[in-house]
């Protein structure tokens, strides 16, 4: 009697190579980012826009935003690999090798450069060269020696809409490219404080002594994200004080501060799995409903 065929559960079946390489890009990250770009391109610019700078901003923006995401996890691999929540990212698990991974990521990064340079200005090239450097030879080493790198992580993550708005008039840094950045620094704060007080074991065990790691410490990564919160407020009403939308944004960009502000004080004042994980999923809803209102306020301004 033969032996029935071998099959592989679910969770060992082989995952395709090209479905692993997009993995490493981080998908829905380099989508906001995209997002958060267009948002800064449209806000900076009138009406008449210039559709080859648009597209040539978003797609060098995407394409080192994926570079950056792939040479983290090529750099972090080690690390990732002690962590439940990354150990089956492609690079820990074996399934895609590190000179790959690593020959992947650069040629993203020289790509989207290349992309920058050739259709936008300069000053957008190198804002987004010096995100990429910054996130990957700054930001990613430090995590592994101060709780101080999730500041310095919000740097590149707040530098996407500068990017936009500097593309958007052929490479002026104006006021409005500031305040979007400052806007989305201070969002990051909480949100990522929040995250990293719901993996701190996860990521004690990977060796990223982040701010909620080691002694307890809720009391220290509440205030702080109470703090950030407090002061993306007033940063938000920026776009409309500088001219650049209107007040359906301004009224819609203090109620969405005032309500984060709100659970961030909840997560301060009893910091739970729950709290966090509602702090969380009100960052989310925050910033696109954020940039939506001040995507559509800036249309009427334009129109009217």
């Amino acid at each position: 009697m033969s032996s029935p065929p071998l099959t592989l559960p679910a969770t060992t079946a082989p995952t395709s190579r090209g479905r692993d390489l997009i993995a490493l890009t981080k998908p829905s990250i380099t989508f906001m980012v995209v997002v958060t770009a267009a948002i800064g391109f449209f806000l900076a610019t009138s009406l008449n826009i210039n559709t080859v700078a648009l597209i040539a901003c978003l797609a060098g923006t995407a394409l080192l935003a994926s570079g950056a995401s792939v040479l983290n996890q090529v750099v972090e691999r080690h690390h990732d690999a002690r962590m439940r929540r990354t150990a089956k990212r492609p690079i820990p698990a074996g399934r895609i090798d590190v000179a790959t991974a690593t020959a992947f990521g650069f040629a993203l990064a020289l790509a989207g450069t290349a992309v920058l340079w050739l259709w936008t200005d300069p000053l957008t090239t190198v804002i987004g060269v010096l995100t990429l450097m910054a996130y990957v030879l700054v930001y990613t080493p430090l995590k592994r020696f101060s709780s101080l790198a999730t500041i310095v992580g919000a740097v590149p993550g707040a530098t996407p809409p500068m990017m936009g708005a500097t593309a958007a008039v052929g490479g002026e840094l104006q006021p409005i490219a500031w305040a979007l950045f400052g806007i989305l620094f201070l969002w990051q704060m909480p949100h990522f404080l929040a995250i990293a007080w719901l993996y701190r074991e996860d990521y004690a065990r990977g060796g990223f002594p982040m701010l909620p790691v080691g002694e307890l410490r809720d009391g220290i990564t509440a205030r702080q994200a109470i703090l950030w919160a407090a002061a993306l407020i007033p940063v938000s009403l920026l776009p409309t004080l500088l001219g650049h939308s209107g007040p359906i944004y301004l009224i819609g960009a203090l109620i969405l501060g005032l309500l984060y502000l709100g659970y961030t004080a909840r997560f301060g004042i009893r910091s739970t799995p729950r709290t966090a994980r509602s702090l969380v999923l009100m960052s989310v809803f925050y910033l696109p409903l954020s940039l939506v209102l001040m995507l559509v306020d800036r249309a009427i301004f334009l129109l009217w």
